[in-house]
């Protein structure tokens, strides 16, 4: 930021001895890195965050002394399913005494078991255990998040789970982006009628979302097991109609060219991608569509398929990360986890972990003119770590070196 000589500069806080992963491209460095780095805030903005030899006079209300700690932005999960009811732990138990998925969803089990609690709960009741959840992710360092709705698969149960997400991003204190995923499963009363079921969603169902403000996106799951192309592009041509970003869960376990299909159509993301080809890949790489690849549900589902990292970095395709808690394939709260699980299943670099937290999260969500970079006139979330160098984060097993979170400059 630019001043004239002798100007001070107001601030509401200025944290002074740290270093900096400012995660901007602009930052030559590693991770952005800056060694001797400043922060300031004012109004809940980032007003300077760079080194302290360049930086201006500052007059700060509040002055936090680092003392060599690490600042890096806010971590940022964009793919999450925090608003759910029940459990599926005795499922698990079932699986591992060798139940297929299959017998489990005879007997009821599977996602029509969640959809089944999420229906009979209460607005309160999914607000209070999704805050538990969220606290969980809070406490590594999260201030932003996105939460998809799924679990109704019917009008009032699908607002419901968009109204309480809703109301986690108004009562605590963290950001959050909802996104509307009727289109996540065909719900038991429209078996063999997916077509019907994807006009339910595409129609009456997203008038709705959209006449309460609810939604900010809409994602669909295209696989075999869920939803058609043809299926998947109508229900983003309604939401394309409606002002609304769309984002697709794809090729995780065949490919069936959703990922392309998004990505022409402009989608914000595409997510999960084992089985993303090169052609898929190409149309992303073209039309900007962040690839946001999941550890957690490949590991609890012990996938074997990888999503094609290498390829995705051949031709430049953000890479994003995240937790995609859910109670059937990903019971995962700990971004911390999700670094070293990204590192060590995926092959990806430490660095490119933290860029997938941060930077290309914020971008998946279209938020990145907002958060995902320490820079001037971005929002001012940060986290603040116990750490000798950012790989840390995604070395440590089950240990949380945060020191701080600040949320809007709080």
């Amino acid at each position: 930021m630019a001043n004239a000589p002798g100007e001070t500069l107001a601030c509401d806080k200025l944290w002074t001895n740290a270093r900096l992963a400012t995660m901007s491209p602009a930052v030559e460095a590693s991770y952005g890195a800056i060694e001797d780095g400043v922060v300031a805030a004012r109004g809940g903005r980032i007003v300077y965050a760079g080194p302290r030899s360049e930086a201006p006079a500052f007059q700060a209300a509040e002055t936090i002394d680092c003392q060599g700690r690490w600042i890096t932005p806010g971590l940022i999960d964009c793919h999450t399913h925090l608003v759910y009811g029940g459990d599926r732990a005795h499922e698990f138990e079932l699986r591992l005494q060798g139940a297929t998925y299959e017998e489990i969803a005879r007997a009821g089990g599977g996602i029509l078991s969640t959809v089944k609690a999420t229906r009979e709960a209460s607005e309160d009741a999914l607000f209070a255990s999704a805050d538990r959840r969220l606290a969980a992710l809070i406490a590594e360092g999260v201030t932003t998040v996105e939460i998809k709705s799924g679990y109704g698969l019917e009008q009032q149960a699908e607002l419901k789970q968009l109204r309480v997400a809703r109301r986690i991003g108004r009562e605590r204190p963290v950001t959050v982006r909802t996104t509307f995923l009727g289109a996540h499963a065909v719900p038991p009363e429209f078996k063999g009628r997916s077509g019907d079921y994807t006009a339910l969603v595409a129609g009456p169902i997203l008038d709705a979302v959209s006449a309460e403000g609810l939604a900010d996106a809409v994602d669909v799951f295209c696989e075999g097991i869920a939803f058609s192309p043809a299926e998947t592009k109508a229900v983003f041509e309604a939401a394309k109609a409606k002002g609304l970003a769309i984002k697709v869960h794809a090729e995780q376990l065949s490919n069936l060219y959703g990922a392309k299909l998004a990505a022409e159509m402009g989608a914000l993301s595409a997510d999960h991608l084992e089985y993303l080809d090169e052609d898929g890949i190409i149309a992303m790489a073209k039309a900007g569509t962040v690839a946001v690849v999941l550890p957690g549900a490949f590991y609890f589902l012990r996938e074997t398929q990888k999503p094609p990292i290498e390829l995705m970095r051949k031709h430049g395709v953000a890479i994003a990360l995240a937790t995609d808690a859910n109670p059937g394939s990903s019971p995962l709260t700990s971004p911390l986890l999700v670094f070293n699980m990204a590192c060590t299943l995926f092959r990806v670099t430490p660095e490119e972990a933290l860029a997938g937290l941060t930077r290309h999260a914020a971008t998946a969500l279209g938020l990145q003119d907002e958060v995902g970079t320490l820079e001037a006139g971005k929002r001012c979330d940060l986290a603040i770590w116990e750490i000798e160098r950012p790989a840390e984060l995604a070395y440590r097993i089950g240990f949380n070196p945060l020191h701080t979170r600040i949320w809007n400059g709080q």
